[in-house]
């Protein structure tokens, strides 16, 4: 019986456009962690150490398939999949200017997804990790990502660090996600080597020069931008890092991974006609500060509401 282990690599993976060097140097795969999943101990023993739990296999498959016929359902309605093809397939629309990447709108009013990402299951989890109660962030980065380049290298810490640095990022796919469909993917252990990009993790994507006329301006007509990326060139990574891509040999529906803020990822493009769902939520102890932007019914996000000036 083939087994995901068992399956060749394609001859050729892309991050960015860019070619990924797929020798046992450069690349790899996620260790399981689902052994430890009742011992909290080890589990923070491997999160410290790693970086990451990959949790395959922790879902009931019925429960992630009505999250997913909840987002196709919603796809198809936008006009955004193959008209021809049953929406659940997750096939995209053949004209490229209906091509998707980021469609938080998929999950309002979501019940399907609030089930997966607030679950009892989840909580369980993260509360037997953190010893107490935990609150996830009400917003819900829903990624619908057509065929074409994949997430550049980053760092979630830019993007949400108003509040504790005890932050946990969950990232779940909504169906099986082979290699070539683009999947998530983490520069080994690079959690360790976050003295190494301070300058970067000091940044606040949403906080501009208030001295600087220009920034001012462009922050309070809600054009104030900084992208968060620490590099479009993923491909570079291993070599300056000294260390490998990891990725799953196929995501599949009931998996999922967490890893803290400082974990450098990125995802590899997708190279085929299929959609790969997939949404990223946020976890912490209840007690400790939740960065404002994230939280609430009608959270402020990256608009104008969430900058914040300073003396630069």
């Amino acid at each position: 019986m083939n087994t995901l282990t068992d399956r060749p690599i394609p001859a050729r993976l892309l991050a960015r456009g860019h070619e990924l060097d797929l020798g046992a140097g450069s690349f790899g795969f996620l260790s399981p962690s689902m052994d430890a999943l009742g011992d909290p101990e080890e589990l923070n023993r491997r999160l410290q150490e790693e970086g990451y739990l990959y949790m395959p296999g922790f879902f009931d498959e019925e429960i992630i398939r009505d999250a997913r016929r909840s987002l196709t359902d919603r796809l198809s309605a936008q006009g955004l999949l193959h008209p021809d093809r049953n929406p659940i397939d997750g096939i995209a629309h053949a004209d490229p200017a209906r091509r998707t990447t980021f469609k938080p709108d998929l999950t309002d009013n979501n019940e399907a997804i609030d089930r997966v990402v607030f679950g009892p299951e989840i909580f369980g989890f993260y509360e037997n990790l953190f010893g107490e109660k935990v609150r996830a962030f009400d917003f819900k980065w829903l990624r619908a990502v057509g065929p074409g380049m994949g997430t550049q290298a980053h760092c979630d810490w830019v993007y949400m660090s108003r509040g504790t640095p005890n932050l946990l990022t969950c990232w779940i796919p909504y169906g099986d996600v082979p290699l070539e469909v683009g999947g998530l993917m983490l520069l080994e252990r690079s959690h360790l080597q976050a003295d190494r990009i301070k300058n970067y993790l000091d940044v606040d994507v949403d906080a501009y020069c208030e001295n600087r006329p220009k920034d001012a301006a462009l922050a309070q007509e809600g054009k104030w931008k900084h992208p968060g990326w620490l590099s479009e060139r993923s491909d570079t990574l291993p070599r300056k890092f000294n260390t490998r891509w990891l990725t799953a040999h196929e995501w599949r529906m009931g998996d999922f991974i967490t890893f803290n803020m400082t974990m450098i990822h990125g995802s590899l493009d997708n190279a085929t006609d299929r959609i790969r769902l997939s949404s990223d939520t946020r976890y912490q102890r209840a007690s400790e500060l939740a960065d404002e932007r994230w939280i609430g019914p009608k959270p402020i996000g990256h608009s104008t509401a969430g900058k914040r000036g300073r003396i630069c």
